[in-house]
């Protein structure tokens, strides 16, 4: 004898789409990318750069080296806007990670 309740719990946790079983439905990896660990290292890496490159800038500006405040404030600007967008990305995945400390098991 069957329960018809089990049977459309069971049904409502597997989701829409054919019937595979609870463990049937295995997703292997994709390996063809590069990992998101590598993505954020590359790209605190590129902020890095971007800040050297302003503190660079800034320093010859300062010594007399280059007498072009453009190119300066463009090297500071891209600078502070890389940094604003790493703190950003930062902030959203401290959020993240606090939302799944949060979720009960």
């Amino acid at each position: 004898m069957k329960d018809i309740t089990v049977s459309s719990n069971l049904k409502a946790l597997q989701g829409p789409g054919p019937s595979q079983g609870l463990g049937a439905s295995k997703i292997a990896p994709d390996t063809k990318g590069p990992s998101f660990a590598d993505t954020l290292a590359q790209s605190l890496d590129k902020v890095n750069t971007l800040q050297q490159n302003a503190d660079v800038a800034i320093q010859d500006f300062v010594a007399g080296d280059t007498r072009n405040i453009h190119e300066t404030m463009i090297a500071v600007g891209k600078a502070d806007l890389a940094f604003r967008l790493t703190m950003q990305v930062r902030n959203k995945i401290v959020e993240a990670y606090q939302e799944v400390m949060r979720t009960q098991v």
